[in-house]
């Protein structure tokens, strides 16, 4: 069975945030630990906008987090935590922040992408251009890196997909190349577009 699949059967063909029915699809949460249909939640178009661009947030439509906060899917937590934080300085989502309890590694994952934390501590990691890096993105190498411990020779021109960032270190992502999960540093590495 398909993930989109999985996702519709498990939310009864609903936007798993708001509620809606319009055009729903599969949105893997950002530095999900896990993969898969757990790693995705099931949203509308209304509400995947709105999470891939800060600009076009309506505070009001995210009201909805006041029901579905309260679900026991964990990548719904996490959305619910994230979108919160993100609209904090409006008020009620502080209170509902302050309602939600998110299990341990629940609340690590959600912390993961940086939301909610002050932008003058947030660590960012850049490429070597200088263009912001998110988790999720694809990375070309530049130079020719040797693996330590890996036995290979990663080669420039490798893409690197669905890149995760060390989360205390701005000079570091990870990824997989040859099938191995490895670090790479920020300065020999290109984003995509």
């Amino acid at each position: 069975m398909s993930v989109e699949k999985e996702l519709d059967k498990r939310s009864g063909s609903v936007c798993e945030l708001c509620g809606s029915t319009n055009e729903l699809s599969a949105y893997e949460v950002p530095s999900s630990p896990v993969e898969g249909v757990d790693a995705n939640v099931y949203v509308c178009s209304t509400c995947k906008g709105q999470i891939e661009d800060k600009e076009s947030v309506d505070v009001n439509h995210w009201r909805c987090l006041n029901d579905s906060m309260w679900s026991t899917v964990p990548a719904v937590q996490v959305m619910a935590w994230r979108m919160l934080n993100r609209l904090k300085s409006e008020g009620w989502p502080q209170d509902l922040l302050d309602m939600l309890y998110l299990e341990e590694d629940v609340l690590n994952w959600a912390k993961a992408a940086g939301e909610g934390e002050d932008n003058e501590d947030a660590i960012v990691h850049k490429d070597s251009n200088g263009v912001v890096l998110q988790a999720g993105d694809t990375v070309v190498l530049i130079k020719d890196l040797n693996v330590k411990g890996g036995g290979f020779t990663a080669k420039r021109g490798t893409a690197v997909r669905n890149i995760s960032l060390v989360h205390d270190n701005p000079e570091q992502i990870e990824g997989r190349v040859n099938g191995q999960q490895i670090v790479l540093l920020t300065q020999y590495l290109k984003k995509t577009n």
